[in-house]
């Protein structure tokens, strides 16, 4: 009878994404909830020394699945070498975050494994023992609620909606075999667009724009620079072709949870909120007093953000000076 979770942890150049310390932290939780243990694994090549930044967050015990086959992701060497070790351990829950890549791995796993996969979920509730999990649906007009009828339950996490939760465990560190099986991909090159750009998910600090920018996005980038922070943007302002899908914050974009968000010339339509409630500190700039941004902002400020950005920006740069 398969128990237990099995957490499923994403790294990059030997850093952990901020989605693992969610999945691990939701997975303690789970597991917790079973009365089961909690194994994490941590996948790539040189990553073995990066094992123990997840004991703090309570799992029993931590595989490292460390081969230079697994240095680049590819969906079969991943997908063929996660199976064995899941086969292996026999969890009732795989949970993992539905990131670009754990999105492909996840539905992967379950054609492999025959498991049933809910993916993107924004919240895992479980009792008598049973998952219930909510997702958007249908571009997130509606949420609903799904269950399972498999013997292994994956779940694949939205980023920055689950809690990070420290609990920590000195879980064990094993290092098993690795069979990468039959790969028929290879990563032959890679090329990096971002530049120094901070990623919108992984930023503490980000700065979007709305429909109030008419497009001049010139004042939120500046600002974002001063703070150091990344550049976000409104459904609406993606639409009208200001900015690349994947500076959307909401429901349909990107879920972030900063420490400070500064919402410009944003009107605070749901869909946008659901992308940005979480953060600690919001702020919102915009002139109209009614404007619903406000009801969620820390700070309000009424104004034109073509005068107030700048200003803002200038008063940050004196305090960094």
């Amino acid at each position: 009878m398969p128990q237990g979770v099995f957490a499923i942890t994403e790294q990059r150049d030997g850093v952990f994404r901020k989605i693992s310390f969610e999945v691990v932290s939701e997975g303690r939780r789970l597991a917790d909830g079973l009365g089961a243990e909690l194994c994490a694994v941590v996948i790539g090549s040189g990553i073995e020394g990066i094992a123990g930044e997840l004991q703090k967050y309570g799992p029993d015990k931590i595989l490292v699945a460390d081969d230079p086959g697994l240095a680049d992701y590819t969906t079969s060497a991943y997908t063929n070498v996660l199976a064995d070790l899941i086969q292996s351990v026999d969890p009732a829950v795989v949970i993992l975050g539905a990131s670009a890549q754990g999105k492909d791995l996840s539905a992967r796993l379950a054609a492999r494994l025959d498991a049933g996969l809910a993916m993107d979920c924004t919240a895992v509730k479980l009792e008598d023992g049973q998952l219930t999990c909510t997702r958007p649906m249908f571009g997130g007009k509606i949420f609903a609620d799904v269950g399972f009828d498999s013997a292994i339950q994956i779940v694949a996490v939205r980023p920055n909606v689950m809690d990070i939760t420290e609990s920590a465990k000195d879980g064990a560190i094993e290092k098993p075999a690795v069979q990468l099986g039959e790969v028929k991909t290879a990563v032959v090159e890679k090329s990096m667009d971002t530049g120094d750009k901070i990623e919108l998910t992984e930023a503490d600090i980000v700065v979007s724009g709305g429909r109030g920018t008419g497009g001049d996005f010139g004042a939120v980038e500046r600002l974002a620079a001063a703070l150091g922070g990344a550049v976000g943007a409104s459904r609406s302002a993606v639409d009208e072709g200001w900015r690349p899908h994947s500076d959307q914050v909401g429901q349909t974009g990107k879920v972030v949870s900063p420490v400070l968000y500064v919402a410009c010339g944003i009107s605070g339509a749901i869909q946008h909120l659901a992308g940005m409630s979480t953060s600690k500190y919001i702020v919102a700039i915009n002139k109209d007093p009614e404007a619903p941004i406000f009801s969620k902002a820390d700070l309000g400020i009424v104004g034109d953000l073509f005068d107030v950005v700048p200003a803002v920006e200038e008063e940050v740069k004196k305090v960094k000076s």
